[in-house]
């Protein structure tokens, strides 16, 4: 089982940086044991201008059956005889990925402390992959790797050499060429597609193997237009972990495209020209107004759920009334863009001590957001499929219970007054649904009868005496045991 990964550099960034990169010295051959074998990680060519590195894994049969999940299948002699006699050691895999991750474990994640500026940086890459099983074809190899930025030369492995009439096997011979990249992102890639290729694994699959495909494919394989199709064959086609896995994607999807809405807003405001008067962004009068509701509620410890990059947290923090602050997002990379935009690593003791940011899925309780003050849900709820609220409400509502809660959504009906939107369009193309003001109050009421809490609302932005204002607001204030025995009564 091999495969080979080639840079190419010049005078000012030579190849042989590959062996930083990789944590591997392009004079030595290294081997490590492995749960089915040995890997080899060896350098054809080393200089400024090439550099190849070569990983070859020795697969042991017998040891592969015997903690496989073959083992134990009983049968005809020939059955017995399949499990030792196959493609595991010579054609690339699980196996191969699982080797991947453990020989250049640094690498994937992107880190390295001799050079810590390399791993940032994109550079031409060239990897190969002599046998490959692809079980869908070359057409699938393509659709899996090109939207990934790579250009792709699949060949298909005849069956025979000699008897070209058999036709083609199921394997391939791949390469792979990009300068787009980092070597980071091109690992996590063979990581997650080797395995979903060959639509097999050499392990059991367990619940954190959903994990690990959200690690992996964080970045890419939430757009990723095969993403229904990778994260099932990543799963082995378990089916309650890939529906997990899919709706976790999916929350990445909707807070990458929140952002994006927050920016192109923002970006609006600065074509505005410098002669004319710069109207208040709606995102800003949006923020001003959940501070102020926050303010009146009395809250200092404030949950900010569906926190994207940190915009709401940082308008926060600069207010001394909130003395702690939690940012919470399905997304890694919004939460790293948060931290930066928030210069965590260089703030004060005392300033830091008042922010914490975590991953979290809405979709599901957690401990962590439970005895806070007031929790925010800033353009949120409008992401998610109609089905999907009912678990949002009650890992809110129900199991964190915050005193306050607020709730802001566009208003359907001031769409109208939005001259560069199309008739019967939403304002963003990832909104599964928008509300009338009948309809969101009618939602907000539910929710506040289920769960204990009364509930006002809230005009953001020009309130117009037709359609409304741009952006509503619905404040849930849980009700006190007097309230709740009148309104019992």
């Amino acid at each position: 089982m091999f495969l080979t990964i080639t840079t190419t550099g010049t005078p000012e960034r030579p190849a042989t940086d590959l062996g930083f990169l990789l944590h591997k010295h392009p004079e030595k051959s290294q081997a490590f044991s492995t749960s089915y074998g040995t890997a080899h990680v060896l350098y054809p060519e080393a200089d400024a201008e090439r550099c190849t590195a070569a990983l070859l894994l020795e697969v042991d049969a017998v040891a592969l059956v015997r903690r496989g999940k073959g083992k134990g299948r009983g049968g005809a002699p020939d059955a017995a005889l399949a499990q030792y006699v196959n493609d595991r050691p010579y054609a690339a895999s699980s196996l191969l990925a699982v080797a991947l991750s453990g020989v250049f474990s640094s690498a994937m994640k992107g880190t390295c402390t001799a050079r810590p500026e390399l791993p940032q940086q994109a550079r031409p890459l060239r990897i190969e992959v002599p046998a490959l099983p692809a079980r869908g074809g070359p057409g699938l190899v393509r659709s899996l790797f090109e939207p990934l930025g790579w250009t792709v030369t699949v060949e298909p492995v005849a069956l025979d050499a000699e008897f070209p009439e058999w036709g083609d096997s199921r394997y391939v011979r791949l390469v792979l060429e990009s300068s787009r990249l980092t070597l980071a992102e091109a690992l996590r890639h063979l990581y997650v597609l080797l395995p979903v290729l060959d639509d097999a694994k050499h392990y059991w699959v367990a619940p954190d193997e959903v994990d690990k495909l959200l690690r992996a494919g964080e970045g890419w394989l939430p757009q990723h237009p095969e993403q229904k199709l990778i994260t099932s064959r990543y799963l082995s086609r378990r089916w309650s972990l890939t529906r997990q896995a899919m709706e976790r994607l999916e929350l990445v999807r909707l807070a990458e495209a929140d952002d994006s809405e927050v920016e192109e807003i923002d970006n609006a405001v600065e074509a505005e020209t410098e002669t004319e008067e710069r109207p208040t962004p709606l995102a800003v009068q949006r923020r001003d107004a959940i501070i102020a509701a926050l303010g009146t509620s009395g809250a200092s410890r404030v949950l900010d759920l569906g926190c994207g990059q940190g915009q709401l947290v940082q308008a926060l923090l600069k207010d001394p009334r909130f003395t702690e602050i939690v940012g919470v997002d399905v997304s890694i990379r919004a939460l790293t863009i948060a931290s930066r935009r928030l210069k965590l690593d260089r703030m004060g003791e005392r300033q830091a001590s008042r922010v914490k940011l975590f991953q979290g899925s809405l979709a599901y309780t957690d401990k962590r957001l439970g005895g806070y003050d007031a929790a925010v849900l800033s353009e949120v709820i409008e992401h998610l499929d109609l089905p999907r609220l009912p678990a949002l409400e009650y890992a809110v509502f129900g199991s964190a219970r915050p005193r306050t809660v607020l709730v802001t959504t566009p208003n359907v009906e001031y769409n109208v007054r939005w001259e560069s939107l199309p008739a019967g369009h939403v304002r963003h193309g990832d909104h599964r649904f928008e509300w009338t003001r009948e309809e969101f109050r009618t939602w907000a009421g539910a929710v506040a009868e289920r769960h204990g809490y009364g509930v006002e609302f809230v005009p953001v932005g020009p309130d117009d005496p037709e359609v409304g204002p741009p952006t509503q607001m619905a404040v849930f204030s849980m009700r006190t045991t007097n309230e709740k025995e009148a309104k019992a009564a």
